[in-house]
């Protein structure tokens, strides 16, 4: 596993842009109108605001080879909140630590 994006979930993703641009960050991609990666200074994580998931709180999305495998390696051990999904990219999922923190998972498998 990888950290590759902060996760911030945000009520406005306009607004919050102005925010963290404010703060000398730079868009880095977006997808649509509630999900974007911004680049911070001397960084290689990059912070991703979406208009989702506001329940669950921010965290940090890890790259895995494949979500589905770890999935099925680990669902019998850990609290998974969110089985894995396609997302544009790939295949996402989530689940809690013993805390309670989200840990949100990623691959980059959809080549399209």
């Amino acid at each position: 596993m990888k950290l590759a994006f902060l996760f911030h979930p945000v009520k406005d993703l306009q607004e919050s842009q102005r925010y963290y641009e404010g703060l000398g960050m730079t868009e880095a991609w977006r997808e649509g109108n509630q999900v974007m990666g911004l680049s911070m200074p001397d960084c290689e994580v990059q912070l991703m605001i979406e208009e989702d998931e506001l329940e669950l709180g921010p965290g940090g999305v890890f790259v895995v080879d494949s979500v589905d495998q770890f999935y099925d390696d680990n669902e019998t051990r850990l609290h998974f909140v969110k089985t894995p999904c396609s997302i544009p990219p790939g295949r996402y999922a989530i689940y809690k630590d013993e805390a309670g923190n989200p840990i949100r998972i990623i691959d980059f498998t959809n080549k399209d």
